[in-house]
């Protein structure tokens, strides 16, 4: 027969609202208390009900967890960093559940008896519509990694567009002038801002745009590699190129050591995201850090304070960038000292 609230308040001598409360570290109960009931409950092996729970609360204790898209353009390290550092936060108080936007073909399924708040980490404005339907619902809701428009909710976005503009600022400090971009997957937001990043650098420098070093990618390693073999075919060959994640940063380098050219001293290659594996390269990716696993933290916390006080805050703040160098960018002649 299984534990439970009933029986650890009998051991503990309190009541059990008091149960209820330290289980789910309620500032109502002192810290003694809690770590009091913890212990029991730990040495009993007692699980929370929670449909029992739900029932009484009139709570799913489900967060969701939606991505424009899981099958195409979201990178592993990408949707690790952003599972990551919300589980970090929810831990054992919420189902965790994960999903693709794409594949729903009707929202119906997405209400507020099946979640208690959603988190939507947006990759693209095909999203707007799941987003304008959760926020009507009036769901406590965070929109991660892409800047809303037209609905107020509580927006966290990194940076892309300055991250670009510093990784590609940096190659033109080394003195590259014959610089690539392989683009991300098309009507993303941050393939855009990637893009004029990347624009608004070589412009500011007066370096000249070149429509053939403007590659399509679609943020794996397969379109990377295909990119870059597009741009090894050109006569005049870039001496650098900014790939616009880490990934097909990864497809690019294989492409160019396929040819028995080498990184950096044939081709200069920089990247964006920091993944886990870009320190770990050879060589070491030149990249942009892009904090998803904080925003994904912060995100989390946020909705689970709306939740618990039934008060939602409405705002879009801002996560820098930063550029990370290591060893994939060589200096070549004539080039202007930071």
């Amino acid at each position: 027969m299984s534990v439970t609230i009933k029986d650890i308040a009998k051991l503990a001598g309190v009541s059990h609202t008091t149960v209820s409360r330290a289980l789910n570290d309620s500032p109502l109960i002192n810290q003694e208390t809690k770590e009091k009931i913890r212990l029991l409950a730990a040495q009993l092996h007692y699980t929370p009900n929670y449909n029992a729970k739900s029932l009484v609360l009139d709570r799913s204790y489900n967060l969701g967890l939606f991505f424009s898209t899981l099958h195409t353009g979201t990178s592993a390290g990408f949707l690790y960093e952003a599972i990551k550092g919300v589980n970090d936060v929810i831990q054992d108080r919420y189902n965790l559940i994960v999903r693709g936007i794409d594949d729903y073909t009707s929202f119906h399924k997405v209400n507020r008896k099946s979640y208690d708040g959603i988190i939507v980490m947006s990759q693209s404005a095909t999203d707007q519509p799941f987003i304008e339907y959760a926020a009507g619902l009036e769901i406590p809701l965070i929109v991660l990694n892409r800047q809303i428009e037209h609905v107020q909710v509580m927006n966290m976005v990194p940076d892309d567009k300055r991250g670009a503009y510093l990784i590609v600022e940096y190659l033109i400090s080394q003195g590259h002038r014959q610089i690539a971009i392989i683009e991300g997957k098309q009507n993303f937001k941050s393939t855009q801002a990637r893009r004029e990043g990347y624009q608004e650098a070589m412009e500011a420098y007066q370096v000249p745009l070149s429509l053939d070093y403007q590659q399509q990618g679609n943020y794996d390693l397969e379109s990377g590699h295909t990119a870059m073999n597009r741009l090894l075919e050109l006569e005049n060959q870039p001496t650098a190129v900014f790939c616009c994640n880490d990934d097909m940063a990864l497809g690019a380098i294989k492409a160019i050591t396929e040819k028995q050219l080498s990184v950096p001293g044939d081709i200069s290659v920089v990247g964006f995201d920091d993944h886990i594996f870009s320190g770990f390269m050879t060589p070491a990716l030149t990249t942009v850090r892009r904090p998803i696993e904080q925003i994904s933290r912060e995100g989390a916390a946020k909705l689970l304070s709306f939740i618990e006080s039934k008060q939602v805050e409405k705002e879009t703040i801002f996560f820098h960038t930063e550029l990370v160098i290591r060893e994939s960018v060589t200096n070549i002649t004539g080039g202007l000292q930071r």
